[in-house]
């Protein structure tokens, strides 16, 4: 599905790889809900000091019936980065709206949990004290960022089944080492 999306970039130089990267992401939203109606993405520089360094913010406005969703606070120095945060934020908002509309409700229950086995560019595994392997992609980190993830961070996830092997959602971290409780 195309989702009717306006790009407004500003104080940046305008390049394709930038709007090519926000369409991409643009068009994963579909996944999460089928009706969205139309959506804006403006990109922009929202500091620029000489200590402090640049920092790049991306608001999100997405209409889906009866209701306008908007991400706007994931600023940081590196533009993809905030691009992707932004738009992981508004996935999640997106997910949420879209269990509401259906009459879903958050199930705590299956939560399962585990620790951080190994780790790799964008992608982990996770051991659960059972001893079974959960494969995560860094899409499916929640908190705190994939990149502040270490080997025996304990975390909690939804088991979610792909094919023949076992995946994580909705991976969080407590911020502690399995080495911590023991």
């Amino acid at each position: 599905m195309s989702i009717p999306l306006e790009i407004t970039i500003r104080d940046i130089d305008k390049t394709e790889a930038i709007e090519q990267r926000i369409n991409d992401k643009a068009e994963k939203m579909s996944q999460y809900y089928d009706r969205i109606e139309s959506g804006k993405v403006v990109v922009e520089l929202a500091q620029n000091h000489q200590h402090t360094g640049k920092l790049y913010n991306v608001t999100i406005e997405i209409n889906v019936p009866g209701k306008q969703l908007v991400v706007n606070k994931q600023p940081n120095e590196d533009l993809y980065v905030a691009i992707r945060d932004s738009f992981q934020a508004m996935y999640r908002m997106i997910e949420s709206y879209a269990q509401k509309q259906r009459g879903e409700r958050k199930s705590h229950s299956d939560l399962k949990s585990g620790s951080i086995d190994r780790i790799f560019t964008d992608y982990g595994f996770i051991k659960t004290p059972e001893g079974l392997e959960y494969y995560f992609h860094e899409s499916n980190v929640q908190h705190p960022a994939f990149e502040e993830l270490k080997i025996g961070s304990l975390v909690s996830f939804i088991e979610v089944q792909a094919g023949d092997t076992l995946q994580a959602a909705h991976v969080s971290g407590n911020g502690k080492l399995i080495e911590d409780i023991e």
